[in-house]
Order: structure tokens, then sequence, then C-alpha cells
């Protein structure tokens, strides 16, 4: 049964930034994201680091802010790892934004959720290809929701991660 994305309080962000994620109804879900606007937005790195994302999420929010865009009710950005130099992030909206693309992700999106640090990224998504393929799918891309920055990571003392794996396009 596909899952609605959780609700996520807004309002819950002691640090004036992330709210504090609650991992019930992500772990061993699936979803579809049919029917949800996103916009896309590149970032640059260098063998997967971030060279860029502070600068490009600030200009990002402050436009989505601006078209009065944002989701009300959960928040969600998927980042998708498109080589060692760039990845791409998808953004949840609810409306169109100026000078942005809008998109949307279709298919059927096996979560599971580990906390930890996020150079334990291909170990997770080795137990990810795991679980699928357990459940007689294949993981064809994987999807990454990093739920709080690093700062509110550490403030927070949990540094929550979603993984998602396409499991039917």
């Amino acid at each position: 049964m596909l899952q609605a994305i959780p609700f996520m309080d807004m309002k819950n962000n002691p640090t004036g930034c992330c709210p504090v994620f609650n991992p019930d109804g992500w772990d061993t879900s699936e979803f579809s994201f049919s029917g949800l606007r996103f916009i896309s937005v590149p970032t640059r790195s260098i063998l997967h680091i971030p060279l860029d994302m502070g600068h490009v999420m600030k200009k990002t929010q402050k436009a989505i802010d601006e078209a009065r865009a944002a989701a009300t009710d959960r928040y969600l950005m998927l980042s998708e790892e498109l080589s060692p130099w760039k990845a791409r992030h998808y953004i949840l909206v609810s409306g169109e934004i100026p000078g942005y693309h809008s998109t949307t992700i279709e298919g059927i999106w096996y979560a599971s959720v580990f906390d930890g640090p996020y150079r334990l990224m291909g170990t997770w998504m080795d137990e990810v290809k795991t679980r699928v393929k357990k459940r007689g799918s294949t993981a064809s891309r994987f999807l990454a929701f990093y739920t709080t920055c690093p700062r509110c990571s550490q403030e927070y003392h949990h540094s929550y991660v979603v993984l998602f794996a396409l499991i039917s396009s």
C-alpha cells in the first residue's frame, strides 16, 4: 500500500532552521510522488562533497518564499548524485516559482531510514538494494532525503537520511 508523505511540524524547529524529523511512517514504506510538484536545482561537488549547496539553497528558498509557494504541511527535498561533480535536488513546492523548472517524480519508491554520518551512504545503498531484492524487486535509481542540515543534525543529535529506491517506474 502506498503511503502519503508524512506530516512534518514545520514549527517544531528549535534551531530556526530545519524542523525536527520524526522517522515514523517513513521506514520500509512505499511512496508515489505522482501529483506532487517539485522544482529542480543543481549543485556542484568535488567527489560528492557539495561546494555551493548553502548558496543555492538560500537563493532557492528566497524564491520559494517570494512566490508564496512553500509546502505548508510537509517538507521534502530529494537529492540525487549525478556524478562525483554534480547533484540535482528536487524541492517540494505548492506552486510555480519564477526562474525555476517545475518537475514531477514518477514511479513507486521504497524508503529506508538511516541515522548516522553521510559517509555511510554507500553502505546504506547496498543495504537498501538487499532489502528491495528480498521483496522481489530491483532498485534502479536512488534519491536521498537529508532531513536536516549538518548544523541541525548536530543540535538534534540525529542525522536521519531517508533513502528512496525506485522499484517500479
